[in-house]
């Protein structure tokens, strides 16, 4: 029974690292989509939307996650953004377009 409760807690552990490893993965390549199309990612935080099972091009289980974000283009308003990591690496960002406020 001990080996039983060392093992959940040994599986919640590994759990927990690759969540922060594909976290901080997200955020970077958050940042560095915003650096480059010019706006400001604003917050310096993601939102966990999604996590699921996936295979990756080998055919490997790993865990697929999607992170929402928020970004601005002119500092007075916000746009969303996302970002997919599988298997604690970035993959595709994508910055939606920003529709202007009517007053």
């Amino acid at each position: 029974m001990e080996w039983v409760s060392l093992a959940v807690v040994g599986a919640v552990v590994l759990w927990w690292l690759d969540s922060m490893r594909a976290r901080e993965a997200a955020l970077k390549a958050g940042k560095r989509a915003c650096q480059g199309e010019g706006v400001q990612f604003l917050d310096d935080t993601l939102e966990l939307r999604r996590v699921r099972m996936r295979r990756d091009g080998l055919g490997q289980l790993a865990f697929y996650r999607e992170y929402q974000f928020e970004f601005s283009d002119t500092g007075d308003n916000r746009c969303e953004g996302r970002v997919a990591t599988h298997g604690g690496r970035a993959g595709a960002v994508e910055l939606s377009p920003c529709r202007p406020v009517s007053l």
